[in-house]
């Protein structure tokens, strides 16, 4: 089980450093291709619908040929999409690269699926520590997306990120190779009679996890996206923002390393609602002013929310379906959340324009603070069937 889980904690961190370099660069690419400055987050935002789309064929494909074969499929489509992007930045192709998007967005549908797949490896009793080691891989994707982006932008003279991408492709080859050699369950045993989806969605325990983990990654997403427009306004250069989504990237998985001990200590409900605090609190920090120190801070508070809320929003997902059902529980699971996500990133670009930065980030509040409402009502439900 410890071998498997850390080969998927490194195959999680190349796909997550492919994932954040994309963040670090596509609004600032999108914002010069595009003539309308509003749509500079639309290829972010494909790449999230992308994501979400993927979410019933990921599914489907997990489910009759298993973990291993698909998660090589989406390691070669990651390769295609890079080739893609790089080729659309050369050309200065707005079209292009939205495309590319899509093709990227598609694959790391599938590579959601790592944390999943270390649940199953580990099994019940060490489920939420599998989950938020793999998550944690996010960490070694910190370092890696960020500097590679810092260090190989202007490398192919005038035209920035072209050898950004080339490089970027290496990473699902070594991702590949990682995969191949790593023990992972076979595809699950068809059937007879499947559990209707709409009764595993009814669940109160899927109900409340889906809604946590959907809150979680859009408000995150909502206020990440306009990060480097905001303080490309302010003044700050592209290394600046890479910095501070690089420092928001590491808050959001270097807490992996404890959550799901955190979990196992102070109870899945309690780490979420502590998770919805700090999103709350990023959104407090917009208010102090526009320094790069309140960037860092807001951005930090931002992404160990996001660890808190979304870690505990899978181990909760885990506990509302059996084997038999998990993957279209998942499927079913990702294609809502990754649906939010990929909304609030076509909204993100037009939001910051026409409201404004602290405007936006005030917009997280609501959901967030009805998510915790939701996940206390939970936690109370659970307490009271335990008395009895």
């Amino acid at each position: 089980m410890n071998r498997n889980v850390w080969l998927l904690f490194v195959a999680q961190s190349l796909n997550q450093g492919s994932a954040i370099a994309f963040v670090s660069m596509s609004a600032l690419i999108g914002y010069t291709l595009a003539d309308d400055k509003a749509l500079a987050t639309i290829p972010y935002a494909l790449q999230m619908l992308a994501t979400m789309c993927a979410s019933i064929p990921a599914g489907i494909l997990f489910t009759k040929f298993g973990r291993k074969p698909t998660f090589l499929v989406g390691a070669l489509c990651t390769l295609v999409g890079t080739a893609v992007c790089g080729l659309a930045v050369f050309r200065a192709d707005f079209s292009l690269f939205c495309l590319g998007s899509l093709s990227c967005g598609s694959v790391f549908g599938i590579g959601q699926h790592y944390r999943f797949a270390a649940a199953e490896v580990a099994g019940p009793t060490h489920r939420a520590r599998a989950i938020s080691l793999v998550m944690a891989g996010g960490v070694l994707a910190a370092l890696l997306g960020p500097e590679l982006v810092k260090q190989t932008k202007d490398a192919y003279g005038p035209l920035l990120f072209v050898a950004t991408y080339a490089c970027l492709a290496v990473l699902p080859l070594i991702g590949g190779l990682l995969i191949a050699v790593t023990r992972l369950p076979p595809a699950p045993p068809p059937v007879s009679s499947p559990t209707p989806l709409r009764v595993i969605m009814a669940r109160p325990g899927f109900v409340v996890a889906v809604i946590a983990g959907l809150v979680a990654y859009g408000s995150m997403n909502l206020v990440m996206t306009s990060t480097p427009l905001e303080m490309r306004l302010c003044g700050f250069g592209v290394d600046d923002s890479t910095d501070v989504i690089r420092m928001h990237a590491l808050c959001m998985f270097a807490p992996g390393f404890i959550t799901g001990r955190l979990i196992q200590r102070f109870g899945v409900h309690r780490i979420i609602l502590l998770g919805g605090v700090l999103t709350i609190a990023c959104a407090a920090i917009s208010l102090t002013g526009s320094d790069k120190i309140d960037f860092y801070a807001g951005l930090m508070a931002l992404g160990v929310g996001w660890n808190f809320m979304f870690v505990g929003a899978t181990s909760l997902l885990a506990t509302a379906y059996d084997s038999s059902e998990r993957m279209r529980a998942q499927a079913a699971n990702d294609l809502i959340v990754f649906g939010t996500v990929a909304s609030t990133a076509f909204s993100s670009g037009a939001l910051h324009a026409a409201q404004g930065w602290v405007a936006l980030n005030m917009l997280v509040v609501v959901p967030v603070i009805a998510a915790m409402a939701l996940v206390a009502w939970h936690r109370r439900g659970r307490e009271v069937l335990r008395r009895r």
